[in-house]
């Protein structure tokens, strides 16, 4: 069975951080995202890494957030700094099999996603 699994959301002031964790199960992703979600509003990529360790973030969050991966845990985590109200909503992990140097910024690419965890940031 293949699972992706978050945690580590909850309530944290203004410039206050957070790290969420993404543990997967099942198979083998070859690249993991981050996504967020409000209401009314469409699921917004955040970061993503692949396989070799390429790393990519959303203008929004590039300098305050970091993705990582723990390949012996099966475990993809964002660090995230500096939050602001912005940077509230529902946080999803994303896996993508494609073995590919491309690391996708659309929720279209990746095909098994977890439960979503909720973030957030109150002034």
């Amino acid at each position: 069975q293949v699972q992706l699994v978050e945690s580590g959301g909850g309530l944290v002031q203004t410039g206050g951080s957070l790290r969420l964790s993404c543990a997967a199960s099942g198979r083998t992703f070859y690249a993991m995202g981050w996504f967020r979600q409000t209401p009314g509003k469409e699921r917004e990529f955040v970061a993503a890494i692949n396989w070799s360790g390429a790393n990519t973030y959303a203008d929004s969050v590039k300098g305050r957030f970091t993705v990582s991966g723990d390949n012996a845990k099966n475990t993809v985590y964002l660090q995230m700094n500096s939050l602001n109200a912005a940077d509230t909503g529902v946080y999803y992990c994303a896996g993508g099999v494609v073995r590919t140097t491309i690391i996708y910024r659309s929720a279209g690419a990746y095909g098994f996603w977890g439960q979503g965890t909720q973030v957030t940031v109150s002034s």
